[in-house]
C-alpha cells in the first residue's frame, strides 16, 4: 500500500502541506511488517560533494520507523534515535529505506531501519525507540 503524503501535513520529512519538506513517499508492505521507500536524491541534500548530508540520512531513517507505527494503529513520537553511518550515502542515485518493529514494551516502541544502495549494500543503520502518545499516559 503506497503511503502518499498527506496534504494537510506540515511535517518535513513526510508532510505534503509543506513546500520546503522532502514530501517523502513511502509504501506499507503488510505482509512482511515494514514500511519502505525508494528514493534519488539530488544535490540539494548533499554534505559533502556527491554524498547525502548525515541530517537527511537521520531524517530518512525517522520518517520509516515513525511509519512503523501504523501496524498498531497509534500515534507515536521520536524518544531516541541512533544513526550509524557505515558507507556514504550517495546524492543521485537509488536508495532504499526500510523500517520494521522488533519489540513494544508499554508506550515504548523499539524499531530498526536501513538504508540500502540499489544493489542491497547497507549505507547506514538505525534504531530508535519510540513512545505511543495516543492514550494518555496512566
Amino acid at each position: 500500500m503506497q503511503l502518499d503524503p498527506n496534504p494537510t501535513n506540515g511535517c518535513f520529512g513526510c508532510g505534503a502541506a509543506n513546500a520546503r519538506g522532502m514530501q517523502l513517499n513511502f509504501e506499507q508492505d503488510d505482509q512482511a511488517r515494514c514500511i519502505r521507500g525508494r528514493f534519488c536524491l539530488g544535490d540539494e541534500y548533499a554534505g559533502g560533494p556527491g554524498i547525502l548530508h548525515g541530517g537527511i540520512i537521520a531524517v530518512l531513517l525517522d520518517e520509516a520507523m515513525g511509519k512503523v507505527g501504523r501496524f498498531r494503529g497509534v500515534r507515536a513520537v521520536t524518544a531516541e534515535l541512533k544513526i550509524e553511518y557505515l558507507r556514504p550515502v550517495p546524492v543521485g542515485q537509488e536508495i532504499v529505506v526500510e523500517a520494521h518493529e522488533v519489540e513494544m514494551n508499554g508506550r515504548n516502541m523499539f524499531r530498526e531501519g536501513e538504508i540500502r544502495s540499489a544493489k542491497g549494500v547497507v549505507l547506514a543503520r538505525g534504531t530508535g525507540r519510540f513512545v505511543d502518545i495516543s492514550k494518555p499516559p496512566r
